[in-house]
C-alpha cells in the first residue's frame, strides 16, 4: 500500500503539473515560485514524450470483431449522439471490436447504479466517465473493478507514455490497496473559473438597466425582470428571472463567500475549510435568497423540477423566459437565445468582495475515474487495447470537441481549427452532441495545445475570455482526495443523513423564512447526526493529501 505521504505528493503533483498544460489556450495562473520550479522539472521530464497521430495498434486485430459493452453517463436527455463521432467509428475497425454503447441519464443514474453495483451482476465491460463511477463506488466494491497495472504494462504503450509525461496519472489513480483501478485524463484549453453569472443583456436593454454588480443591484434587476415585461411580448407574467432544478445552487451563494467546486460540502471561509452549511456566511446567503423568494424572482417549480424541465425553460421555443443563470459558458444551456446573454463578473457580497469557484491550474484539468474495466469483462486485453487508443493528443481533441472533418479542421501547417457549429446550435451543445466531451480517457501532450486555434468569440474560446472576469477572485477549493474504504463507508452514511437534513432545512428557510429562530437547534441536530465526525474525516484526508 502506498504511504500517506506518497498519496499526498500525488495530489500536489497533479496540481503542479496541471499548470503546465494551460499556457497556450488559457490565462496563466498567479506566479508561485514552488509551482514554477516544479513545473519546470515536470516539463523537462515530459519533454521526451513524442506526440504521434493515431494509427494502427501494434497488436493485430481479432479475426472477427468482438463486442465490448461500454456504459457512460450523459447529462439530462443528451442521449448517445456522440456515437456518430467518426474517430470512434474508425477505432472499432482498427482494433477489431464492436462497441455496444449504453448511455444513461444523470437524472436517474444514481438509482440505477446502486442497483447495478449492489447486485454485482450484469456489469458492462467498461464504465466510461468520471461522473459515471466515483471513488466511493470503487473503494466499496474493489472486487468489481479489475486492477489495471499489468494490463497497462502489457497492452497500453500510449497510456504508459502518458504516465511518463504526467506521473500524477499513476498517483491519482492508485487506490488505497496500492493498485491502479481507473484511468486518468488531462484536458486542453481549460479556464480557471467554473460556473459564472450570465444575464440576459436584451432584457437589460429593454428595461434601460445596467448589469448588476452587487447583491442589492442583482435583486433590483431580477425584480424588474419579473414585473416589467422584460422580454417585450406584452405578457408581464411569463418571465422567470432565475430558474434552477432540485435545490438552490451554490453559485447563488458565491457572493457570500460560499464556494464548493467539488461538492465536498467544505468551503474556504475566513482562512480555513469549514462545513459551509453551518457557517455564518451560509446563513446570510440563505436569508438573502429568502428575500428573492419573497420577491417572486425564483422559479416556484425550482425545488421539484428535474434537469429536463428547467432546460426546456432555458430553451423555451417561442420566446426567452429566463433572465439569469450560472453556467459554464454563455451558450451552455441557452440554446437559440444564447446571443441575448452576456457573462458578467462575480457579484459583490455584503462585505464588498467577490468570490469565484475555480482552480488556478485549470478547472478539472487532470482527473481520475475516466474509465474502469469490470470483472465481467471476458477480454480485458481487448478492452485495454481499445482504451489505449484514446491516449493520443489528436485522438483526445476529437473526443473532446468532435471528429476531424466534422467539428475540427486539420490544417496543412499541422494546426487544428474548430469549425463553426450549425446554425441555431451553440458551440458547447455541438461539442457535447459530437463527442464524449468532458468524459472519458484523454491525453494532451506538452506543447500540443499550442497547435489548437480557438475562436475566442464562441465555445471554449469564449469561455476562456469570460473566465478572465472571475479569475482574480478564485478562492481555495477543497480538493479531490481519496478516502480509505472505512472513511468512504462512514462518509456515505453520515453524508446522506446530513445532506438530507440540510436540504430540508434550506428549502424551508428559503420558502418560509425562520432561519434565525431555527439556527441553534439546527446546529445541534447536525452535531447529533455526526457532523463532527464527518468534518474530522474530511480534514484527516486533507492533511494526508498535503503531507
Amino acid at each position: 500500500m502506498k504511504s500517506s505521504k506518497k498519496r499526498a505528493m500525488a495530489l500536489l503533483t497533479a496540481a503542479i503539473l496541471a499548470a503546465g498544460f494551460m499556457s497556450s489556450c488559457g490565462s496563466n495562473p498567479p506566479a508561485d515560485p514552488i509551482a514554477t520550479a516544479e513545473s519546470a522539472i515536470a516539463s523537462e521530464s515530459a519533454g521526451t514524450v513524442k506526440t504521434e497521430p493515431s494509427g494502427a495498434v501494434d497488436s493485430p486485430a481479432e479475426p472477427e470483431a468482438q463486442t465490448l459493452k461500454v456504459l457512460t453517463m450523459r447529462w439530462g436527455d443528451m442521449g448517445d449522439s456522440f456515437k456518430q463521432n467518426q474517430w470512434l467509428i474508425d477505432l472499432e475497425a482498427r482494433v477489431g471490436v464492436s462497441i455496444e454503447w449504453d448511455a444513461r441519464s444523470d437524472s436517474d443514474w444514481a438509482e440505477q447504479k446502486a442497483l447495478l453495483i449492489g447486485s454485482g451482476t450484469g456489469l458492462p465491460d467498461i464504465f466510461l466517465g468520471n461522473e459515471t463511477i466515483k471513488d466511493g463506488d470503487i473503494i466499496a466494491n474493489m472486487d468489481l473493478f479489475l486492477p489495471l497495472d499489468d494490463l497497462i504494462s502489457q497492452y497500453m504503450p500510449k497510456y504508459q507514455a502518458a504516465i511518463d509525461a504526467i506521473p500524477a496519472f499513476r498517483d491519482l489513480t492508485t487506490f488505497p490497496d496500492g493498485t491502479i483501478r481507473s484511468f486518468a485524463k488531462n484536458l486542453p484549453c481549460r479556464p480557471m473559473t467554473r460556473n459564472q453569472p450570465i444575464i440576459n443583456k436584451t432584457w437589460l436593454d429593454n428595461l434601460g438597466l445596467q448589469a448588476p454588480t452587487t447583491i442589492d443591484e442583482l435583486k433590483a434587476v431580477l425584480v424588474a425582470f419579473k414585473e416589467q415585461d422584460a422580454n417585450g411580448n406584452g405578457d408581464p407574467n411569463d418571465e422567470i428571472p432565475f430558474s434552477f432544478n432540485g435545490d438552490i445552487p451554490v453559485d447563488l451563494m458565491n457572493p457570500f463567500g460560499v464556494t464548493d467546486i467539488n461538492t465536498s460540502r467544505m468551503s474556504w471561509i475566513n482562512g480555513e475549510f469549514v462545513y459551509y452549511p453551518t457557517s455564518e456566511s451560509y446563513k446570510s446567503a440563505i436569508k438573502w435568497i429568502h428575500e428573492l423568494w419573497e420577491a417572486g424572482v425564483l422559479d416556484e417549480e425550482g425545488f421539484t423540477q428535474d434537469w429536463a424541465m428547467v432546460n426546456n425553460k432555458w430553451q423555451n421555443a417561442d420566446i426567452n423566459i429566463v433572465g439569469l443563470n450560472f453556467q459554464w459558458s454563455v451558450d451552455a444551456v441557452t440554446g437559440q437565445w444564447n446571443k441575448e446573454f452576456v457573462g458578467i463578473a462575480p457579484i459583490k457580497g455584503p462585505d464588498g468582495k467577490q468570490y469565484a469557484e475555480g482552480d488556478w491550474n485549470g478547472v478539472y484539468t487532470i482527473a481520475r475515474n475516466e474509465a474502469e474495466i469490470t470483472r465481467d469483462c471476458t477480454n480485458p486485453e481487448l478492452a485495454a487495447r481499445w482504451l489505449d487508443e484514446f491516449y493520443d493528443s489528436e485522438a483526445s481533441i476529437q473526443n473532446f470537441w468532435g471528429a476531424i472533418g466534422t467539428v475540427i479542421t486539420k490544417n496543412s501547417d499541422g494546426t487544428y481549427t474548430l469549425n463553426n457549429p450549425p446554425e441555431g446550435t451553440s458551440a458547447d451543445a455541438w461539442y457535447w452532441d459530437q463527442s464524449l466531451r468532458d468524459f472519458g480517457p484523454k491525453f494532451i501532450a506538452p506543447g500540443f495545445s499550442d497547435l489548437i486555434k480557438l475562436d475566442m468569440t464562441s465555445g471554449d474560446g469564449a469561455k476562456l475570455e469570460m473566465s478572465k472576469l472571475a479569475d482574480p477572485y478564485i478562492v481555495d477549493q477543497y480538493p479531490l482526495v481519496i478516502f480509505t474504504e472505512e472513511e468512504s463507508e462512514e462518509l456515505a452514511t453520515l453524508g446522506a443523513d446530513l445532506d438530507s437534513y440540510v436540504s430540508q432545512s434550506r428549502i424551508k428557510w428559503v420558502t418560509e423564512g425562520g432561519i434565525d429562530e431555527d439556527w441553534d437547534a439546527y446546529l445541534q441536530q447536525l452535531k447529533n447526526m455526526g457532523l463532527d465526525r464527518f468534518v474530522e474525516i474530511k480534514m484527516a484526508a486533507l492533511a494526508r493529501a498535503r503531507g
